[in-house]
């Protein structure tokens, strides 16, 4: 008898929410370069320098611990993680060579694993506390797991809360790069501390309430929907 495989069984795609501040323009351009990228290059070496320019950029921010200027190296690598992460879902639907299952597999453990490297590069490049850094990794995971249980039990892919999505995210990321070249450390409430243990505590405070916000609706959408006679 032969075993089953994961193509025996029905799969619909779940229905993708991006709305975040740069979407619109985000995806005009992600689609003019989708159809101006050769065809030799295909979703799977987008897949790759998105994957591996994440984990540089947060080798750069290890390596800014003695020599700051690797930030601005972080910056180039967080372009080309925008560019190969964004473009490779991009270009399999412009072309039509769409492999649901794989790129949602794919593109999601890469991103975890490339997620533990930045924030790992973070957390000793003394330029936040290594708490901060855990804390930031560990909302990442578990707003990730609620997206991804979401996906599951909704049909709902959720890629962007409140208008801020991985794009919104690097922005930042970008933006205090440059800003710890002259400012690594700001006065905040009388004391001095490091600008980027402000920004990370901000990140898993939101974070840690769109968690919250969207378990709760979740819960409740699927209480609703599955009401015991």
């Amino acid at each position: 008898m032969r075993a089953s495989s994961s193509t025996d069984r029905p799969f619909v795609s779940a229905t993708r929410i991006q709305e975040s501040f740069v979407a619109a323009m985000e995806k005009r351009t992600l689609v003019w370069l989708a159809e101006r990228t050769p065809q030799r290059i295909n979703s799977d070496h987008l897949t790759l320098l998105g994957f591996v320019s994440q984990c540089c950029a947060g080798v750069c921010y290890a390596l800014a611990r003695w020599d700051p200027w690797a930030l601005i190296l972080g910056i180039v690598f967080l372009a080309l993680n925008w560019l190969g992460d964004s473009l490779d879902g991009t270009l399999a639907r412009v072309r039509d060579r769409q492999r649901p299952r794989y790129g949602f597999y794919v593109d999601h453990i890469t991103d975890t694993i490339g997620a533990f490297f930045l924030m790992g590069g973070m957390a000793v490049s003394g330029y936040v506390h290594p708490e901060i850094g855990l804390g930031m990794l560990v909302a990442f995971l578990m707003l990730s797991i609620e997206a991804y249980l979401a996906t599951y039990a909704l049909g709902r892919f959720q890629l962007s809360y409140w208008k801020f999505g991985p794009t919104e995210i690097r922005i930042l990321l970008a933006i205090g790069n440059l800003a710890l070249l002259w400012h690594p450390k700001i006065k905040f409430l009388g004391r001095q501390v490091l600008l980027f243990d402000v920004g990370g505590t901000v990140a898993i405070a939101g974070m840690g309430l769109m968690l919250v916000v969207s378990a709760c609706q979740h819960t409740l959408q699927l209480h609703k929907e599955e009401t015991l006679a």
